[in-house]
């Protein structure tokens, strides 16, 4: 790992960071297909399948590509922190977001998940040795503004604090601590295979969760909620992580994570394809401010004076 680290450094940084940015989008488009095939689901699953159920699909793809590459096992320091990486992303985010959405519409669910970036972004500078310069947080704090405001606006506001609300920030906190802790151990294990032992770990318990719930209420689902559900482990729970963590892994961190900033804007035009809901002139120039204003974040250099 730490030869082939050397050697993108010394040839061409730029491209490395490019390359970085590229994979972090591409998780991105992967994830943002999450909230509206949620919502689509839950038409006739509950809540506590999808959350659960989605992880267990996830789980043994996760296995198998294990198993056939032979990877090695995690050492005793890796295994705990993949025990913050699947509490967050496999355990915390998933269900928490399907119990939200039950009551939550997607737009609504898009304008607090806005602030997953810059979560993710003061937890990596908390856990890790980047620190972007000043212009950085003004970029990424603009971004977080308009991404909020631009969801906010196109759904109704927030209006009073709800439960689904508190879901939904204890989602965002959630996920933005696996992110960041997932995308620093994937430059120890590999991305997919971070994501993968993650997955196996929680395994046990989404398993349990997931037959107490078919038994308490039964699956209903027509194939396109099935579909759906299929869409949320195999991608939203799996491959999207893929790409994702591997964006984080060649960084910069707190950079590559304002690039999910552009995520509710393409939640709410799928929510919009999907589920029928209004796309506006609002809506439109709302998405290009966020887009901006993410563009100028990651291309902020980090301080030269600061570690990296």
């Amino acid at each position: 790992m730490s030869g082939h680290s050397s050697v993108i450094v010394a040839t061409s940084p730029a491209l490395s960071m490019r390359t970085g940015l590229w994979w972090g989008f591409l998780g991105v488009v992967a994830f943002s297909f999450t909230v509206p095939f949620t919502r689509v689901a839950l038409g006739g699953l509950s809540p506590l399948f999808i959350g659960a159920g989605r992880a267990v699909v996830a789980a043994a793809l996760a296995a198998a590509a294990l198993a056939l590459t032979r990877q090695a096992l995690p050492d005793r320091r890796q295994w705990a922190r993949l025990a913050i990486v699947a509490g967050g992303v496999v355990v915390g985010f998933p269900l928490l977001t399907s119990f939200a959405l039950t009551t939550a519409s997607a737009t609504h669910g898009a304008v607090v998940i806005a602030l997953l970036p810059a979560a993710t972004a003061v937890i990596a500078v908390l856990r890790t040795k980047e620190r972007p310069a000043r212009a950085f947080w003004v970029f990424a704090g603009l971004g977080a503004a308009a991404a909020v405001a631009f969801a906010a606006i196109h759904g109704g506001g927030f209006g009073r604090l709800q439960w689904s609300d508190l879901l939904l920030f204890g989602a965002v906190l959630a996920a933005a601590i696996g992110y960041a802790e997932g995308g620093m151990l994937s430059r120890e294990l590999g991305s997919w295979q971070t994501v993968s032992w993650a997955l196996v770990l929680a395994s046990p318990l989404m398993i349990v969760l997931t037959t107490v719930s078919a038994v308490q209420q039964p699956p209903t689902a027509t194939p396109v909620e099935w579909g759906a559900f299929a869409y949320l482990g195999v991608v939203s729970m799996f491959l999207g992580f893929f790409a994702w963590y591997r964006g984080l892994a060649i960084g910069p961190m707190a950079r590559v994570s304002q690039v999910q900033l552009v995520q509710p804007v393409m939640t709410i035009l799928w929510a919009a394809l999907l589920l029928g809901e209004p796309l506006t002139w609002p809506t439109v120039l709302g998405g290009t401010a966020v887009i901006l204003c993410a563009g100028l974040a990651v291309r902020t250099r980090l301080d030269p004076k600061e570690p990296r």
